[in-house]
Parts: C-alpha cells; structure tokens; sequence
C-alpha cells in the first residue's frame, strides 16, 4: 500500500511539474477575425441553411466558388428568410428567437450583417407577425434604392413590414388580404401573387407608407398550378407552371404587363413526363440572356418539389432550350451570378455546392458538405 501511495504521490509531483512547464511555455493566443474585400467578388456566394434537424437557429455560409474556399458564417435566428442588399454592402436576415430557446417569449427582428465583416451592424425589433415557414425568395426584399425593406408575414392573414434602413426603424404595415410575398419592383414598390390569379401592385411614398396600390388579372388558379418562386431580370419576372409553362410579366410601366408565355417541354417530352422540379428551380443569367429550370424526367404531380440532377438552359428572347447541364448531385435549389463570366450554383442534397461555368457549360467541381439543408442560395 505504501509503494503504491508513493508512485501516485511521484506521478502527479511529475504531473504538475510537466503542466506548470507546459504553461510558461505555451505562448497567449489572440483570437483576429478576417475581413473580406469590398466590393465582393463577381462569385461570392452565401448559402442559406435552415437545418432541418434543429430550425431552432439557422446559418448563411459564404464561399468562394472560384476557389472552393469557405469564407465564413452567419448565424441566424429560426428559419430565417435572407437577401443581400443592391450595393453588396450588407445581408438582411428576419431572426426569430425565443427567450427559453425553444419556448418563452419570442422576438423578431431585421438584422443587418456587414458582407465584409459578417457582423452584424444593427437591428431593428419587427412584429412578432413574419411567416414561419421554409425560407424562399421574395419572403424578404428591399427596394431598388435599398432604403426600405419587406418583410413577408403570415398569421395566417397576411401583410408586409417596412423597415426604414435609413432611420433604422419600422415604417408601417401594409396588409395584402388574399395574396402573398413581396417581389419588389421599381425604385419604390413591390407586387404580391394572389390566390384568384391576380397580381397586385404597391407603391410607397419617400415614408415607407402606401401610396398606391392596383390589381391586375394573371392567371387562371383552376386551370394551373403556379409555382410563386419565380426568378427576374431587372423588373421582369419569370414564374413557371408545375407542368412547365413559362409565365412572364414586366412591371417596370405604371402597370403589370403580363407577356406571352411560353413551355419549357415540347409536347413529346411532355409525354415522356418532362417537367420543372425543385424548390429554387429557376435561375437566370442576365448577361447570356438566358434562363436555366431544374427539370424532372419522370414528372410526378405530387413530388414537383423533389430534387434532381438535370437542369436545362433557354434563350429568354425566344423561349427555345440551347443546352443542358447535369450536376453528379441531385439540386435542390440553385441561383446564377450575374456578371460577365458567370457561374450557376446548387445546392445539392449532401449539403454540397455544385459549381458550374456557364460559358463553358462545364461542371468544374463539387464543395462537399458545407450545409445540412439548404433552401436558398445568394449572389451579389
């Protein structure tokens, strides 16, 4: 017993002796934050995860598709809805946190987060009223001037909250009974989908606060399913049925004006049950003028929604299919980058990054394993 206390007693003297060794020689960690450069690169790309298996909070992870580089993260509140602001300067994210974390007193709030630092800079305390549902396009926008954002809410009637981001404080609400997102258009305005097929239009004044607000016939709701997470160019929109017709409408007049649809499928490849598929299924290309579907080839009605690995590109002034890509990932969601040499990115089903080169029409790599389950993905 004695021997045995002995070495103990020699083991730990050896112990503390090492430790006090290894303690004076370790030297201070200091703990520095990059800051990413202004303006942003063409590609930066900032990929929404809403994490399926938690949603009590949520990220936005940004990367450098050019050179498969993680850049950073964003954490955010409860399936939190994102977009990025016109001069690049800053991502908005609609937070919902609750005070016991999963329970207790809830607070929403629009938080600013600086794209260089991925800080935030500010917030603002919203309605307890935003839509609590899986983040998509158009649940949060800001004005062509970036003065005001939208928030999209839903409880279950549903409104908009203006933010002023120059005073940093909540303009007002405007009710939209009947219709739902904000698709903003023009300097000061934007149009909301509504259930009996119209298309209504609201513009504000230099408050925030309504200053018209119009209605304008767009489609038949008993005759078609149309999918409300179109794509745009400038302030013409691109919506697409779940069958594949391709419905346009320009609101860059006093007035919506709705223009010629057109099909994705010819009507053999309708037959051969060809269809959009996906849940960010469009994207578009500005500067090669074209639009790129996610697109089904054993179209089911009910699972419209379901990833896949095909997508097909078309010329958006004739409507005709000039291509196609196949990522070796099912996408879910995807977006492209508007700048000369551009890129489409999509998320895939592993929490990947599929990167393609759009003038190539290559797929030049895969980001393995950035989120859990991603919804949107962002470019400047």
């Amino acid at each position: 017993m004695r021997t045995t206390r002995t070495l103990m007693q020699a083991v730990m003297a050896l112990g503390v002796s090492l430790a006090g060794h290894a303690f004076a020689d370790l030297p201070v960690e200091t703990i520095g934050q990059t800051t990413l450069p202004f303006p942003p690169e063409p590609h930066r790309t900032y990929v929404v995860d809403v994490e399926f298996e938690n949603l009590v909070a949520g990220r936005v992870v940004v990367v450098d598709p050019d050179q498969k580089r993680y850049l950073g993260m964003i954490s955010t509140g409860f399936a939190a809805p994102s977009v990025l602001s016109r001069d690049q300067r800053i991502l908005y994210s609609a937070d919902l946190f609750y005070s016991r974390g999963t329970r207790g007193t809830r607070t929403d709030v629009l938080t600013a987060w600086d794209t260089s630092t991925l800080a935030p800079i500010w917030e603002v305390v919203i309605p307890n009223k935003r839509s609590l549902a899986l983040t998509q396009r158009y649940s949060l926008g800001t004005s062509g001037d970036d003065r005001f954002v939208y928030i999209y809410n839903f409880t279950p009637s549903t409104s908009v909250t203006v933010v002023d981001s120059k005073s940093k404080t909540v303009a007002g609400e405007l009710s939209i009974p009947g219709c739902v997102l904000s698709y903003p258009v023009g300097k000061r305005g934007f149009a909301s989908l509504c259930g009996d097929g119209s298309l209504q239009l609201i513009t504000l004044d230099e408050t925030g606060k309504e200053a018209s607000r119009s209605r304008t016939a767009f489609f038949d709701p008993n005759a078609e399913r149309l999918v409300e997470r179109a794509t745009h160019v400038g302030d013409t929109y691109y919506f697409v049925t779940t069958t594949g017709t391709v419905r346009p409408v320009d609101f860059s007049g006093k007035e919506p004006k709705v223009l010629p649809s057109w099909s994705l499928t010819t009507a053999e490849e309708q037959k051969a049950g060809w269809a959009p598929g996906g849940w960010q299924l469009l994207a578009v290309a500005p500067k090669l003028n074209r639009l790129y579907a996610l697109m089904h080839d054993a179209h089911e009605p009910m699972k419209w929604e379901d990833p896949s690995p095909i997508i097909w590109a078309f010329d958006l002034a004739t409507g005709k299919k000039v291509g196609e890509l196949e990522a070796p990932t099912p996408i879910w969601s995807m977006n492209a980058t508007g700048d000369d040499q551009p890129l489409l990115l999509g998320s895939n089903i592993e929490g990947g990054l599929e990167i393609f080169d759009l003038k190539s029409g290559k797929h030049t790599g895969t980001m393995e394993k950035l989120v859990k389950s991603a919804t949107l993905v962002l470019n400047h």
